[in-house]
């Protein structure tokens, strides 16, 4: 014997088969209309930043090639008046101001002579 109690044929209702009417389902699109406008926007400002990353990084480049430039001029122009420092120096000896001096017939004379002190 078994323990499962069993119903007689007669108990049983037969089973209804219902009828569900079926609403088409709204299918949306993935992506919504609000949500492709601030894509758009996000994508314009990410371009709209990197443009102006890229025009200041060239505005910065631009100003330290002038640096550079300017650098470059300076050390030329100090070269150049290292060089006539030399030349000033060579020029003013005083063995080349004599002989330079007898050649034009100048004579020593101690007695006009003045002595000027640098301050």
């Amino acid at each position: 014997m078994s323990n499962l109690a069993r119903q007689p044929k007669a108990y049983v209702e037969p089973q209804r088969k219902v009828e569900i009417e079926h609403q088409p389902i709204k299918r949306r699109s993935q992506i919504t209309l609000g949500e492709k406008v601030i894509a758009c926007v996000f994508v314009l400002f990410i371009c709209f930043m990197a443009v102006r990353i890229i025009s200041t990084e060239a505005a910065i480049y631009k100003v330290n090639r002038n640096i550079e430039d300017t650098k470059q001029t300076i050390q030329n122009k100090n070269k150049v008046i290292d060089d006539l420092k030399v030349q000033v120096s060579d020029l003013s000896r005083y063995d080349r101001i004599w002989k330079k001096a007898k050649e034009l017939g100048l004579k020593l004379d101690e007695n006009n002579v003045k002595v000027v002190e640098n301050k």
